[in-house]
């Protein structure tokens, strides 16, 4: 029998259990420098990358826009730079997610590699028995270790600063630096009507000492304790409404019926915003090159993508640039521009406008009319009132919308209130003013994202309701108080389209 003598495990000492971390931090650390080497370095490979190679700077597409220029009706050629124009933005969005996502991970990294030196040099000066070594053994160490810190260092705020640069090169797609397919050739065989030597109309301010209050953003003693928390009418989400405003006696105006709604063109997609049309032995089709149904053609001052609204002789659409935003009138039957008011001297009101792409621009909303009142809003969350001699009766500005293409979506009028779908990057708002003094009747938070849609207004079995489109929400509102009152989650991706009812 094989006799031997079993001894017991001995105790692990402190200065052991201290080693082992030290060793854990250590790994953990270069393992991190590792990884966030490796991420630098596919950073500043991207970085270059789109210096040599701009997704969104296709010489081929500018090519081919030229050429559409000179063959307006090629609509093979208009499928082929759409085509490439679709590949343009999925390019920048990828190259945009790269590069937020490498950001975070060099975050992370970072993070990581001072949590591990931290604990390494904390645990390192407690141990009781330092290792032996020699001073300029220690020194070369130390010397070494600043210098692999400070090379990793320098590589991370290089891929860091590249990444910025890198979100900048891909910014002017925004800023609509890139060639718009959406610009037509100029029609010179159609008499060109050029009214941009119109003088403007303005409104004094000594004309309008009733209206002052409405000029400026809310005062807190309006706003204060008017929110309220309700759920809605599906019982899961909170919504914050604000209570209504009581509109003065003197501000009651007599507001138009649906019958005379249905014979005008008040909003964006003609009465209730549904996209159908009641007028009878019109148009359906046009040539502005041979003058075919064209009555009339006006340069507009400023550009923009709104569509014109019509009330009686009257006509408004509105047009937009970094230095003015404009609410125009014409006469509908002449082309004549009867007036313009410029949305300016507005509190809250940007002094540089948001970044949009070439496609949307600032005034991509339509106004919005009653036959009382026409209203406007821009891109930069201003939205003015004028009655129909373009007199302003008040304007604010509802904070500037984030949006990586610019705000869309259009006002809609309905009885007294001015219905405004301002969903955002921030969240969704859906906002009912007062059209004669611009007050908040109610507001409704939304659980939403952002959307280029704009609202509309449907008689659901007797009852009144403004319906919207988002991501990821079609749903229905009470037009009197702004309560959700159904919601279905259906939609996805970039939502446009406005919704249509039947």
């Amino acid at each position: 029998m094989d006799k031997r003598t079993k001894i017991p495990n001995a105790p692990v000492s402190s200065d052991e259990k201290k080693k082992g971390v030290i060793r854990l931090s250590v790994n953990a650390a270069i393992i991190a420098g590792i990884f966030s080497a490796f991420i630098s370095i596919l950073m500043l490979f991207n970085y270059f990358q789109l210096s040599r190679h701009n997704p969104v700077e296709s010489e081929t597409l500018k090519v081919l826009v030229e050429q559409l220029k000179d063959e307006p009706n090629n609509k093979q050629l208009l499928q082929e730079i759409r085509a490439f124009d679709l590949m343009a933005r999925k390019a920048y969005f990828t190259s945009k997610w790269q590069i937020e996502t490498g950001a975070v991970l060099l975050l992370l990294g970072g993070i990581v590699i001072i949590i591990a030196l931290r604990g390494y040099y904390k645990l390192k000066s407690t141990i009781t028995e330092p290792e032996a070594s020699t001073v300029d053994e220690n020194t070369r160490r130390i010397l070494s270790s600043y210098w692999v810190l400070g090379i990793g260092a320098l590589v991370i705020v290089s891929a860091l600063v590249a990444s910025f640069f890198s979100v900048d090169s891909l910014s002017r797609y925004e800023t609509g630096q890139t060639a718009s397919v959406n610009e037509q050739p100029r029609e010179d065989s159609v008499e060109v009507v050029d009214l941009t030597q119109q003088a403007e109309v303005s409104t004094p301010a000594e004309k309008a000492d009733s209206l002052s209050s409405g000029q400026i953003a809310n005062t807190p003693e309006q706003e204060e304790g008017a929110t309220k928390t309700e759920k809605d009418a599906v019982g899961n989400e909170k919504i914050a409404i604000t209570q209504k405003t009581e509109t003065p006696k003197s501000a009651q105006k007599n507001f138009p019926g649906i019958a005379e709604i249905k014979k005008q063109s008040p909003g964006f997609r003609g009465p209730l915003g549904e996209g159908v049309s009641f007028s009878k032995n019109i148009p359906s089709s046009w040539n502005t090159a041979a003058g075919t149904n064209v009555k009339w053609k006006a340069k507009i001052p400023k550009k923009g993508f709104s569509s014109p609204v019509i009330w009686g002789n009257k006509l408004f659409v509105t047009g937009a640039d970094a230095a003015e935003r404009c609410l125009y009138c014409y006469d509908r039957n002449s082309g004549k521009l009867l007036w313009q008011h410029q949305a300016n001297n507005i509190a809250g009101s940007p002094s540089t406008p948001p970044k949009t792409s070439s496609d949307t621009g600032l005034a991509a909303p339509s106004a919005a009319t009653d036959g009382n009142c026409v209203t406007a809003i821009f891109g930069t969350g201003d939205i003015i009132a004028c009655d129909m001699n373009g007199n302003r009766l008040w304007a604010k500005n509802l904070g500037v919308p984030d949006n990586h293409y610019g705000h869309s979506s259009s006002l809609i009028i309905w009885k007294d209130k001015v219905i405004i779908q301002y969903d955002t990057n921030k969240g969704g708002r859906l906002i009912a003013l007062n059209t004669v003094t611009g007050d908040i009747i109610w507001e409704t938070k939304r659980s939403s994202h952002i959307s280029w849609a704009s609202p509309i207004v449907a008689d659901v079995g007797g009852k009144t309701q403004i319906v919207t489109s988002a991501e990821p929400t079609v749903a229905g509102y009470d037009v009197e108080t702004g309560k959700e009152l159904w919601k279905n989650d259906c939609m996805m991706g970039e939502v446009g389209p406005s919704p249509g009812f039947g």
